[in-house]
């Protein structure tokens, strides 16, 4: 790891991330929260132009809690406590704007993807509605310490945590857990879904999870959607390899059904949303669980 002269933007006794542990994992799952973290430091909250309610606007806001039933039900849950607006880890380690930064990048740096263009990069240069964070431009130094402070552990722990369930159960099934825009629509003239289910369009996981992560949704009351706008970003790309057994699945969850967007406070339907995101997971988990064990069957 490289060292750098930033200075570190959260306190010690802030973990940058954390992984919340069943007593025994008993599920092939592993769940992943990047986009709820909600620690903002002074030090960042000085560098930038916005509020702390209008820099929360990038936030999966209590996704980490809609899903903290995961350890209950015998499977991981990773979660990050940096915001996104500080580092996305659901962008390729070094997807930099150089606008952004007031010295050269390192070559290897992506300057070119859609997402640097739009704003949206590893380091991102706005928050939704296109608010530009920060107030001047930033040391290269710092974007580096950030990527190699939390972005690089990061990842590392959440292959560690898919291989390690891989070796248990012969198949790792991991759940980016996100949330989006009430306004969300899945084409120009459709329904406002409630949850899009992205799978890469069927590059990242199997046919079968996805389908019935879709259907058991469905059954749950849900308008659903598959791929359409959201098809799952780098985390879901980079850890979904069905031929080898890791699948990846991205759930997008409409945050009109559990909180109130002008004040991001949970409005009425968070706590029958969490138990219908329970009951979820708990069905997919089965649904895995049994064809499993059809396979060992159909083996012996």
């Amino acid at each position: 790891m490289q060292e750098h002269d930033a200075e570190p933007l959260f306190p010690t006794s802030s973990p940058l991330f954390e992984v919340r542990q069943p007593r025994r994992q008993t599920e092939p799952f592993v769940f992943n929260s990047p986009h709820s973290g909600r620690v903002y430091s002074e030090s960042f909250m000085e560098s930038s132009r916005l509020d702390r309610d209008a820099i929360r606007r990038s936030e999966d806001l209590f996704v980490d809690e809609l899903f903290s039933v995961a350890p209950v039900l015998g499977a991981p849950l990773l979660q990050a406590n940096f915001p996104r607006a500080w580092l996305d880890v659901n962008r390729e380690p070094y997807e930099l704007d150089p606008r952004m930064f007031d010295g050269p990048l390192p070559p290897f740096a992506n300057i070119g993807s859609l997402r640097v263009a739009g704003g949206l990069g590893t380091i991102p240069r706005l928050v939704a509605e296109n608010m530009d964070i920060y107030r001047a431009r930033l040391p290269v130094a710092e974007a580096l310490s950030r990527i190699d402070t939390a972005y690089l552990p990061y990842h590392a722990c959440l292959r560690k945590l898919l291989a390690q369930t891989h070796v248990q159960f012969g198949r790792a099934v991991l759940v980016d857990c996100h949330s989006m825009p009430a306004s969300v629509r899945s084409s120009s003239n459709g329904p406002k879904p409630d949850f899009i289910v992205g799978d890469r369009y069927g590059s990242s996981a199997a046919h079968d999870i996805s389908h019935a992560a879709v259907c058991i949704l469905a059954e749950l009351g849900y308008q659903v959607a598959r791929n359409k706008p959201y098809a799952g970003g780098f985390i879901t790309e980079h850890y979904g390899r069905p031929a080898r057994g890791f699948h990846a699945l991205q759930i997008e969850i409409n945050r009109g059904l559990y909180i109130d967007e002008s004040s991001l406070v949970k409005n009425s339907g968070f706590t029958a949303l969490r138990i219908n995101l329970a009951e979820f997971c708990d069905r997919l988990m089965a649904y895995v669980r049994d064809d499993l064990a059809g396979r060992r069957l159909a083996a012996e």
